[in-house]
């Protein structure tokens, strides 16, 4: 454990900020690049603790990676699944879920294996899901587990309750081209979180030549087929792009940053959250598009549904503890079941620095209070310790028991967050 005093902005911060690759786009992109018929070169892969775990895994299960100039990764593909390995998962559910339907393509059993608190995240619901399209899965189905081929497991039409994960439904689909049947997936769950990753899975499937089609509200087909090698840049990751710019939010400043118009990410959605909090968002109208973030008007308190865009909720219950009144976070029950459970220790930590917060059955309501230092412990969780770091900004004394757990998606933010501060000065 790191333990670390977040700095304190003596001014707005002010100035433009440059972005890692995309995390979720990353997964995505391995995976695909380690299905394919040819080789692929990834430009802008997020070098991180997930992202290296997800090249150890796929790895294990016949891919190839070489690391070639300029931070481009060439990549071989498993022309044939091998099973048989272990495959440490450590605290990314992107590994936990993505890897296992491609696992069931092979013969012998695939073990997966992970840090302690990982026991605790959702992945039910896609076991179950490949033992119904006659896969080999171990019971109970939870980490640790193993999945296997057998003679049964040709794919097909398979129902699935994802109001746990969407990435449920991204794994299948992720794999889906590779099985001899392909695959079928509906949604039978009340609720679908974080709906646009599947979107951006599907988007990464089409560029690469797989059929993908709707045939009806909830269900998602991928035909069999080639997944076709492709050099691919990822895009900059804009959850942690807005956890950025909720800096100038939260010191009345103002910075802008790469914001692709055509993105994969939930782009609209990341800055609805920063102008529901008073941002004043502006784009940039030649060249490379990009975001502009002013808070000059201060936080204001807001009512949000952060259904689509969860990962960016400790983020905002930070900016409603600094904001001008009350808010209200909705649509985020799943988050309980993320690297820890989000809405306990948000209301904790928050609860600790001065803020009133209470849970609610899908968010929380949170009334700013006077802060004042304090320990915000971060539960190993990387977005707990974002949303730390920018009540840090303003509140003298605040810190971190563990910022450590910020290489999941951002390999150096402390001197990330530190150059951040220095535009500022």
């Amino acid at each position: 454990m790191i333990h670390w005093p977040a700095p304190v902005a003596s001014v707005p911060v002010r100035g433009s900020v440059v972005v890692p690759g995309s995390k979720s786009a990353s997964a995505r992109s391995l995976l695909l690049a380690a299905l394919a018929t040819g080789p692929s070169v990834l430009t802008g892969v997020l070098a991180s603790r997930d992202t290296a775990l997800m090249q150890r895994g796929l790895t294990t299960l016949g891919a190839g990676f070489t690391d070639l100039p300029d931070g481009r990764l060439q990549v071989r593909p498993a022309t044939t699944i091998r099973g048989g390995g272990t495959i440490d998962c450590g605290l990314a559910g992107t590994v936990m879920r993505f890897l296992p339907p491609v696992a069931a393509l092979a013969s012998p059993a695939t073990a997966f294996i992970g840090d302690a608190a990982a026991g605790t995240r959702p992945v039910a619901g896609l076991l179950g899901a490949l033992a119904g399209l006659g896969a080999s899965v171990s019971e109970p189905h939870r980490l640790p587990f193993t999945v296997g081929g057998s003679p049964a497991f040709r794919g097909g039409a398979v129902a699935i309750d994802a109001s746990a994960s969407s990435q449920f439904i991204s794994a299948l689909l992720l794999a889906g081209a590779r099985f001899p049947e392909g695959v079928e997936v509906t949604h039978t769950g009340s609720t679908l979180p974080s709906a646009p990753h599947i979107e951006m899975t599907v988007a990464l499937l089409t560029r690469r030549g797989v059929l993908v089609d709707r045939p009806a509200e909830h269900t998602w087909r991928v035909q069999p087929g080639p997944i076709a090698g492709l050099d691919e840049v990822v895009e900059p990751d804009l959850t942690n792009a807005a956890t950025l710019l909720a800096a100038a939010l939260a010191t009345g400043g103002e910075l802008s940053t790469a914001w692709p118009g055509d993105s994969v990410q939930a782009a609209d959605q990341l800055a609805g959250v920063l102008a529901a909090f008073g941002a004043k968002i502006s784009y940039s109208t030649a060249g490379p598009r990009r975001i502009t973030v002013s808070g000059s008007a201060g936080v204001r308190g807001a009512d949000v549904d952060l259904g689509a865009v969860s990962e960016l909720t400790p983020v905002a219950a930070a900016l409603a503890a600094l904001a001008d009144g009350p808010s209200v976070i909705r649509g985020v029950a799943h988050i309980r079941g993320h690297e820890t459970d989000r809405l306990a220790a948000l209301a904790a930590e928050l609860a600790g620095l001065g803020a009133a917060v209470s849970q609610t059955a899908d968010g929380l309501l949170i009334t700013p209070g006077r802060l004042h230092a304090g320990t915000f412990h971060t539960y190993a969780d990387h977005r707990l310790a974002h949303a730390g770091a920018l009540l840090g900004l303003v509140t003298p004394g605040v810190e971190l028991d563990d910022v450590g757990c910020t290489t999941k998606t951002l390999p150096d933010f402390p001197g990330l967050w530190a150059r951040l501060l220095g535009a500022g000065s």
